[in-house]
C-alpha cells in the first residue's frame, strides 16, 4: 500500500469536485481528486451536456419554422442519427482525457480509484495497482453526487429500466417510451424522445413541473401533446413487467401502459452509500447536512459538496458551493476567519431562496427565487405581476406567433423583486438579470433606470415595473 500527503482530498471529480479542488488550490493549499468513473462527472457525459444535445436540435427546428421565410427552407423532422452523432461529440465519446489535462494544467494530482473514508482526514483508494492510502492536513472533500432513485414498485427493477444516464446516452431511439416522473428529468426527456419520434408517455403523480409556477407545467404540456406525447397526471405506477419483451405498466386508474423501454425520472438518492461514512461517525446512504460554507455539522475537517448535502441538486449551484467550499478550507488552513473571505465568497448563501434554473423544454422555462405559492407560504406581502410576452415587440421578431408569459413575485414590504418566471422560446437568456436583481435586493425604483434595450424580449421589465407603478 503506498501513502500521500495533501492539503485537501476531494472524492469526486465532476464539476463540483474539480471545482473545489481548483479553489483551494489557487488558496495555496496541495490537492488530489478521487474519481472512479470519468473525471468531468455527471454533467459532462450523462446530464446537463448531453441532454442539451439532444434537445437542440428540435429547438432549432422550431425557431425556423415559426419565422415565414426560414420555414420554407425546413424540410423533415429531427435527423435522430445526426443528432445523437452531435450528442457524442459533446460528450467528447465518453473520454476524459481532456479533462484529465485540465488537472494537470490546474497542477492537482488525479487518483483514479474507489475512495472511501477510513477516518479523520483519511481516505483510502482501491485503484487497479491496489490500495493507496491518502492523508488530508486540513479537508476532506466528498462530492460523488447523486445517482437516480428508483421507486420500489413491485416488478420494476426487473424490467432493466432507464435511468437517466440510459436516456442521454442512449445509441437509439426506441418506438415507444414510458416516463415515470413529471420533472424537470422527465420533461426534458419527454420533449427530446417525442421530437425523436418515439411515441412518449409520461405518468406523473401530480402536476408536470410541479414545483414551478403551473401555467409553465401547462404550457409544457400542451406542447408535449401537440407533439404526439401523452401526458397522464395525477396517477401512479402500481406494476411493472416484460410482456414478449415489452414494458407493461399498471396504473393506479386502472389503465396498462406498453412500451419498448421506461425511463424512471422520480428523484435522486446521494452516492454516500460506500464512501466509509460509517468509520466518521455518519450514516452511509444518507444527505450530508452542512453549513454554509459546506462543512458537514459536527466536524471540522469533512466537508460535502453539490447533490450529496440535498441543498440544490443542479450544477451550477455544485460549483457555486465549490468555489466557497474551496475558499473557506484555504482560509481556515490560513488562520482566517471565512467571514474575512472577499465577497462573502466562503459562503454559499443563495441555496436558500436565490436559485435560478432553466429548463429546457418546449417552451423553455426559466425561474429563480420564489414562487408565488412559496412566497405565500413563507408569509411574505407581494404582489403578483404576470405579462403576455407576445405583446412585447421584441416577441414577433422571433417568430410569427411568439407566445410566452412572465410572472415576477414583489415583496411589497421591502419594494424587491424575489421571484420571477418566463415561459417561452429563448427565455433562459433573461434569467440572469433576474437572479442579479433578486440577489442583489435592488430596489424597483433604481431598477427604473436599467433601460432594457428594443426591440428584445426585455421590454419585459419596463412592463412589469410600469403595472407596478400603475
Amino acid at each position: 500500500m503506498s501513502a500521500r500527503e495533501y492539503d485537501v482530498i476531494v472524492i469526486g471529480a465532476g464539476a463540483v469536485g474539480e471545482n473545489v479542488a481548483d479553489y483551494a488550490h489557487k488558496g495555496g493549499l496541495s490537492a488530489v481528486i478521487v474519481e472512479a468513473e470519468l473525471v468531468g462527472g455527471e454533467c459532462s457525459y450523462w446530464a446537463c451536456m448531453p441532454s442539451k444535445a439532444l434537445l437542440r436540435s428540435d429547438a432549432a427546428l422550431r425557431a425556423a419554422r415559426a419565422v415565414d421565410g426560414a420555414k420554407q427552407a425546413v424540410a423533415g423532422a429531427v435527423d435522430v442519427a445526426g443528432t445523437l452523432r452531435r450528442r457524442d461529440r459533446i460528450a467528447h465519446e465518453w473520454n476524459d482525457q481532456s479533462q484529465v489535462d485540465w488537472l494537470d494544467g490546474a497542477g492537482i494530482d488525479l487518483v483514479r480509484g474507489h475512495g472511501r473514508l477510513t477516518g479523520r482526514n483519511a481516505v483510502t483508494v482501491d485503484t487497479p495497482d491496489g490500495l493507496v492510502e491518502l492523508t488530508a492536513r486540513h479537508a476532506v472533500v466528498v462530492s460523488t453526487g447523486s445517482a437516480a432513485l428508483l421507486p420500489d414498485i413491485p416488478g420494476l427493477r426487473d424490467v432493466s429500466p432507464w435511468t437517466s444516464r440510459d436516456a442521454t446516452s442512449a445509441k437509439s431511439a426506441p418506438q415507444s417510451l414510458a416516463i415515470i416522473g413529471g420533472g424537470v428529468v422527465g420533461a426534458e426527456m419527454a420533449t427530446a424522445y417525442a421530437s425523436f419520434g418515439t411515441a412518449v408517455t409520461v405518468i406523473a403523480r401530480s402536476a408536470l413541473l410541479g414545483g414551478l409556477e403551473p401555467f409553465a407545467g401547462d404550457a409544457v404540456r400542451a406542447s408535449l401533446e401537440e407533439s404526439g406525447a401523452t401526458v397522464l397526471m395525477g396517477v401512479e405506477t402500481l406494476a411493472a413487467r416484460r410482456v414478449d419483451g415489452a414494458v407493461e405498466l399498471d396504473l393506479s386508474d386502472g389503465r396498462t401502459v406498453t412500451a419498448d423501454e421506461v425511463l424512471v425520472a422520480t428523484g435522486r438518492t446521494p452516492r454516500t452509500g460506500d464512501v466509509g461514512l460509517e468509520t466518521v461517525g455518519l450514516t452511509p446512504g444518507d444527505w450530508l447536512d452542512v453549513d454554509d460554507s459546506l462543512l458537514v455539522r459536527g466536524t471540522d475537517w469533512l466537508y460535502a459538496t453539490g447533490d450529496v448535502n440535498h441543498r440544490a441538486l443542479l450544477t451550477h449551484q455544485g460549483k457555486y458551493q465549490a468555489r466557497a467550499a474551496g475558499t473557506a478550507i484555504a482560509a481556515r488552513a490560513a488562520g482566517r476567519a471565512v467571514d474575512d473571505a472577499p465577497w462573502g465568497a466562503a459562503v454559499a448563501t443563495a441555496d436558500h431562496a436565490h436559485v435560478p434554473q432553466v429548463t429546457f423544454t418546449d417552451p423553455e422555462v426559466a425561474s429563480v427565487g420564489l414562487t408565488e405559492a412559496a412566497a405565500r407560504r413563507a408569509g411574505r406581502s407581494i404582489r403578483v405581476l404576470d405579462y403576455d410576452l407576445s405583446w412585447i415587440a421584441g416577441a414577433t421578431t422571433l417568430a410569427d406567433d411568439y407566445t410566452g408569459r412572465a410572472r415576477a413575485i414583489v415583496d411589497t414590504d421591502r419594494d424587491v423583486l424575489i421571484g420571477a418566471t418566463f415561459v417561452g422560446a429563448g427565455v433562459g437568456e433573461l434569467l440572469h438579470a433576474a437572479t442579479i436583481a433578486i440577489v442583489g435586493e435592488v430596489p424597483l425604483d433604481r431598477l427604473w433606470h436599467a433601460v432594457p434595450s428594443y426591440p428584445t424580449l426585455s421590454e419585459v421589465w419596463l412592463r412589469w415595473l410600469e403595472d407596478y407603478r400603475g
